[in-house]
């Protein structure tokens, strides 16, 4: 059985009007993940420099996207992101995650 410690919560976000959905089908298709949740409605304020260099604080309409599967997944999980975020700098989040025994176990699985 899957240890705590093996699952990961990745978090990033995509522009309001991206697929969330379709980017999520994507990637539990390719084992990438047990499960993504597609959060949408979010609003981020952020700290970025203009093009003249400037820093600025800008807002943005996005979806938030919760993406749980397992460490041994991460790095495979982190190409395809880097290959396929529309972002510039994406947020790239990883939270470890303990949970049901059950769950995990699906999560393992899931992945493999």
């Amino acid at each position: 059985m899957m240890a705590p410690c093996d699952a990961v919560l990745v978090l990033t976000t995509l522009p309001h009007g991206a697929d969330g959905a379709g980017w999520a089908r994507r990637l539990v298709e390719a084992r990438l993940a047990a499960c993504v949740s597609v959060l949408p409605g979010l609003t981020s304020v952020y700290r970025w420099r203009d093009a003249a260099g400037q820093d600025v604080i800008e807002d943005a309409a996005e979806q938030q996207i919760v993406i749980k599967t397992t460490a041994d997944r991460l790095e495979a999980l982190k190409a395809w992101l880097a290959a396929n975020h529309p972002y510039e700098l994406p947020e790239l989040l990883v939270l470890p995650a303990g949970g049901g025994d059950a769950y995990l176990a699906w999560v393992s699985s899931s992945t493999r």
